[in-house]
């Protein structure tokens, strides 16, 4: 289902292209600048090094059904729904019906959006207060990067949230060898827990979403289904809904983190979800909307910036009916 969005609002003539730096291993990412917004969306971060632990994952599935969705149908949505670019994207309600799709079956890399899924790995194991000692192989991992260092002690809940908040990679690898035992073992055990939950379009060959090891994919629509189950651990719910938080360090420094989600900062019924980004896979956002008893998920992947911001809180107007 497609439509012009009556978003005239944001129409404006581009200005220059511009180079976002990000994986180095991947082809650059050339970002023109997004039509005009009552917003102001900063660009995403810096060049990044390249490098990264190879870990080992099985193989990926064969092509399997998408997952099944109702349809929303004739519902008594305001005018057309908005005209999305990206690559593709999905919009459901809060009991998963479509409202708006685009290529949502496409496999592609959807960088550090399926870190949801370690979260849900790890809240569903529990003992969130245990202490983690922080092994060297965690630091192995570029370019988001707390700077945690070898033999530090965190407790769970205090990486599980640094991770949702601010995709730090080195915390990911860190909770991904104390769920597992390896990160090789947390990535086969993310696989089957994406089967468990009905994504079966999915690969992962690591626990952060950067591109190597090589293979890894998802789907908008697979990525839809992790945001209605991530939304039901109440940790990951709390968490994703927070504009920043303090990090302590355990040598007493601290650092102030900043949710990288800014659809969260400027769309007040945006309740949070998780931002991703490489060059292969563009700009990803999994957003979560509500309005008194509306609620909806919005998928983009292979975006732009500042346009995925904007088509995103586009997506959960629209489906909240604002």
């Amino acid at each position: 289902m497609t439509g012009r969005a009556p978003f005239l609002r944001w129409l404006w003539l581009p200005a220059l292209a511009a180079i976002l730096a990000g994986c180095k291993t991947n082809e650059p990412e050339p970002v023109p600048q997004g039509p005009a917004s009552p917003h102001t969306y900063p660009s995403g971060p810096g060049p990044a090094p390249s490098g990264y632990q190879q870990q080992p994952a099985p193989a990926p599935p064969p092509a399997q059904p998408a997952p099944s969705f109702g349809s929303v149908g004739g519902f008594g949505f305001r005018g057309d729904p908005p005209n999305i670019t990206a690559r593709a994207a999905i919009l459901v309600d809060g009991r998963g019906r479509v409202i708006y799709e685009k290529n949502s079956s496409a496999r592609m890399p959807v960088a550090s959006t399926q870190k949801l899924l370690l979260a849900i790995l790890i809240a569903e194991n529990g003992n969130l207060s245990k202490p983690v000692t922080v092994a060297e192989s965690d630091t192995w991992a570029e370019p988001t990067k707390m700077g945690i260092r070898t033999g530090q002690v965190y407790t769970r809940q205090e990486l599980l949230r640094a991770v949702l908040i601010r995709s730090s990679n080195d915390i990911a690898n860190c909770l991904a060898r104390d769920h597992s035992g390896s990160v090789g073992a947390f990535v086969a055990n993310m696989n089957r827990k994406a089967r468990q939950l009905g994504m079966y379009n999915s690969y992962f060959t690591n626990a952060h979403g950067l591109p190597e090891p090589a293979g890894q994919f998802s789907t908008a629509r697979d990525l839809a289904v992790l945001a209605q189950a991530a939304m039901r651990k109440s940790v990951i719910r709390d968490t994703v809904r927070s504009k920043g938080m303090v990090f302590r360090f355990s040598d007493g420094r601290t650092k102030s983190l900043t949710n990288t989600n800014q659809v969260l900062k400027n769309f007040p019924n945006c309740i949070g979800m998780k931002t991703g980004y490489t060059r292969a896979a563009g700009r990803c956002l999994v957003s979560a909307g509500a309005s008194g008893s509306k609620m909806c998920y919005a998928v983009i992947l292979g975006s732009q910036s500042p346009t995925v911001w904007q088509e995103s809180e586009a997506l959960l107007r629209y489906g909240l009916g604002m």
